[in-house]
């Protein structure tokens, strides 16, 4: 498709052999409000957003969900790339007891606060301490910083929007949120450990790469290794004809370290409709091609059938069943073999006509 091969050529970039960790994380600039440069002309930003209550709604509810969520999905513009990341990590129980945790006044109804912290410490760590987070990033090819920052700013607020009428909270993302983020993912165990000042980093000159890269980065044929741990990208080759609307939550529900993405990729309508025209006319190719094959084989079997009929008029003494039985099955066999044989040369003598006739036509303009 004319979109796909547009998107590859904007992300191909010569391929540059990395001097250090720093060079492996693909990001060369950041801005504090959360916008990344992630190639010479591409720029990205994030949101988090809030889980509905999908699986235990009415199949209303649902349906009008799908419609919301389809209407989410088409406002998007078809020069940018979207990436739905639902994100498996261990818990990080600082963070925990600081934004989730009641805090003690001091007062008498302490014993009840800490009997609430208690029930959703054991709730949260039930789960081999496992929290699901779920994102949302936008990719934009755009000239300058500004020109993107015009563009987060108008999809922001669909975004928004969108997400309200899904009953869904849509949160921006600043760059030390993404950071904490990027930091969590090659350095676990060590979420506790961040600490990243954008202001007093800038005055010091120093890379905040320094302040997420793991230990080390090691590329094998079929793993990578990222400090002291091993990880695996595995990614659907192909689609069954039927997925279930449980797929992605019975996949995320693994009590795992894992993230996985769903890469959404705009269409423009004109060139949609015609890439389902295409595959409806290669269906109906495809249709015509068998019925041509299987037009000699029914008119075969069909002479067949007038000529047993006769004979049993004549020969009534024959048992036409068992005679008529065998011969169907070793004439439609015979058709069969005779046709695709022909083939090869039917086609031959397609093509040669079809070249004689552009002969004439050309000789005829000249």
């Amino acid at each position: 498709m004319k979109t796909l091969r547009t998107l590859f050529k904007q992300d191909k970039e010569a391929f540059v052999v990395p001097k250090g960790i720093q060079d492996v994380i693909p990001v060369t600039r950041i801005w504090q409000d959360g916008i990344f440069q992630v190639g010479k002309n591409k720029y990205s930003k994030c949101y988090r957003f809030t889980d509905i209550n999908y699986a235990v709604a009415s199949r209303a509810d649902k349906e009008g969900m799908f419609l919301e969520y389809s209407e989410l999905l088409n406002s998007f513009d078809t020069g940018a790339t979207t990436k739905i990341t639902i994100l498996n990590r261990r818990l990080n129980k600082i963070d925990f007891e600081k934004n989730i945790l009641l805090p003690l006044s001091n007062d008498k109804l302490d014993e009840y606060r800490k009997e609430y912290n208690k029930m959703l410490l054991d709730k949260a760590t039930g789960a081999n301490g496992i929290t699901q987070e779920k994102f949302i990033t936008v990719s934009v090819n755009k000239k300058s910083v500004e020109e993107a920052r015009n563009y987060f700013t108008r999809i922001s607020a669909d975004l928004i929007n969108h997400f309200s009428q899904l009953g869904s909270k849509c949160i921006e993302l600043e760059a030390e949120d993404r950071l904490r983020l990027c930091h969590d993912f090659y350095r676990q165990g060590e979420e506790n450990a961040f600490n990243f000042d954008m202001i007093q980093n800038m005055k010091k000159g120093h890379s905040f790469k320094d302040f997420i890269c793991p230990d080390s980065f090691e590329f094998e044929k079929d793993y990578f290794k990222m400090g002291k741990k091993y990880g695996r990208v595995i990614f659907l080759k192909e689609y069954a004809s039927y997925i279930k609307d449980n797929m992605v939550a019975e996949l995320t529900d693994l009590n795992r370290n894992m993230m996985m993405s769903i890469d959404v990729i705009p269409v423009p309508m004109d060139e949609a409709v015609r890439e389902v025209e295409n595959r409806r006319l290669g269906v109906e190719t495809n249709i015509t091609n068998w019925q041509r094959i299987a037009l000699p084989v029914f008119s075969a079997i069909l002479l067949l059938n007038v000529i047993l009929a006769i004979l049993a008029r004549i020969a009534p003494q024959m048992n036409m069943f068992v005679v008529g039985m065998q011969l169907k099955i070793f004439v439609g066999i015979f058709v069969i073999l005779f046709t695709i044989s022909m083939l090869p040369s039917v086609s031959d003598f397609i093509l040669d006509e079809i070249e004689r006739l552009f002969a004439m036509l050309v000789r005829g303009m000249s």
